[in-house]
């Protein structure tokens, strides 16, 4: 809730995406946002409006694993990123390595599928798993765009969006521009907005919560991704393939945690 005003997430067509150890995209909404399959969290915001939230279990627990078995800072893993194309070359991470919940898939595991001699080699990988843990998130997104949200610009937290080629990653993926907002510290600094607003509310100021994070919250020029309409394409179909992979695995994955527990 503090998040997304910290972002200036108070009005229809801002989404915040925060890319942790698990991810979680959200919006505004005046009205309630009710998703039949249960999928996308119906939570009131802290405003008097409501806050439509999907959660996933697994972004930097699958870059950061990566990252350390090859010994690399991010530095390195992001230049890794940069030398393989665009889809990796047809490389997908199946990403529920802790299971996941959006979709809910409780007994998965991470599965790379699409190796042969091409994308057997680390830069692939690096890509690959940065583009699965994305897709995996974009999953959600797009059912919160079914459910009627219409994102217009992605305002992105956590230690993800600090890599300049995942944002440009994001950005393909969700094919909506992407951006920071110059304070980081997006939850904090949501809470001293809102406090301000209460504030100037008992003073018997008619003042809007947007109005306040339209003068106080202000996005980085200098981080935004704007989408490629190539690699769009190419996310979009990828996007296919790892939605119907995991419906396609889920007895797989059930009589694999059952050989394994």
């Amino acid at each position: 809730m503090m998040g997304a005003i910290g972002t200036g997430n108070t009005r229809p067509g801002i989404v915040t995406a925060s890319f942790g150890t698990s991810g979680t995209i959200y919006a505004c909404s005046a009205k309630p946002i009710v998703d039949p399959s249960g999928e996308i969290a119906a939570f009131c915001d802290s405003t008097g409006r409501w806050l439509p939230l999907l959660c996933t279990m697994n972004v930097t627990v699958a870059t950061e694993m990566l990252r350390n078995d090859f010994h690399w800072n991010h530095a390195r893993y992001d230049k890794a990123v940069r030398k393989a194309p665009p889809g990796s070359d047809g490389l997908l991470l199946i990403p529920y390595i802790e299971g996941e919940r959006t979709p809910n898939v409780p007994n998965g595991t991470g599965v790379y599928f699409g190796v042969n001699p091409c994308t057997f080699e680390a830069d692939h990988f690096a890509r690959a798993t940065m583009e699965g843990v994305t897709l995996g998130m974009n999953y959600g997104l797009n059912r919160l765009r079914a459910l009627g949200i219409r994102p217009g610009q992605i305002r992105v937290t956590g230690g993800g969006a600090r890599s300049a080629v995942w944002r440009q990653v994001m950005a393909d993926v969700f094919n909506t521009e992407v951006v920071c907002t110059q304070i980081a510290e997006g939850a904090a600094f949501g809470a001293a907005l809102q406090a301000l607003w209460c504030w100037r509310l008992q003073q018997g100021e008619r003042v809007g919560v947007s109005e306040i994070t339209d003068a106080f919250v202000k996005t980085d020029p200098k981080t935004v991704a704007r989408p490629n309409r190539k690699s769009v394409e190419i996310y979009r179909k990828l996007q296919e393939i790892q939605d119907r992979a995991h419906q396609d695995m889920q007895a797989m994955f059930a009589k694999h945690r059952a050989m394994v527990s």
